[in-house]
């Protein structure tokens, strides 16, 4: 339809002309009112926002002379976050001479590892970045719908 017309046929029903589709060939256009058009476009989104989960990575932070309690302490917290849908980041902070002890910080990141590995996967491997030591878990599932 010519556009000139379909304006015109638009203002006798007394509704708006709205361009729907302007990348099609040719452009889509509806005779509706366009503040209600407007109002559903804004419903759908908050739907679509409302629907979407966003992963939030999580930080959990331990030394090399980390004590059992304190280490259960934090993989329970971190198995929390995981069980939310959250990616964890277990970091082994070293200071000053704990440097030395690198290999305890990688032993205490297995352990972590090893008593998560049921809920969590790997998705960075063991890295060691200037004083810290790091791996990121990530949920073994996405996290079901209630």
């Amino acid at each position: 339809m010519v556009t000139k017309s379909a304006i015109e046929l638009a203002d006798e029903k007394g509704l708006d002309l709205v361009e729907i589709a302007p990348q099609a060939q040719p452009p889509v256009c509806k005779i509706i009112d366009f503040g209600k058009y407007q109002y559903e476009q804004q419903k759908k989104e908050k739907l679509q926002k409302k629907k979407q989960h966003v992963t939030v990575l999580k930080e959990i932070r331990l030394h090399p002379n980390t004590d059992t309690h304190d280490f259960d302490f934090k993989a329970r917290h971190a198995e929390n976050f995981i069980k939310d849908g959250n990616k964890v980041k277990v970091s082994v902070i070293f200071k000053g001479r704990e440097l030395a002890y690198t290999d305890q910080g990688k032993k205490l990141l297995e352990k972590f590892i090893e008593r998560l590995q049921e809920v969590a996967k790997v998705e960075n491997p063991i890295r060691f970045e200037g004083r810290t030591m790091h791996t990121i878990l990530a949920p073994l599932k996405s996290k079901k719908k209630k």
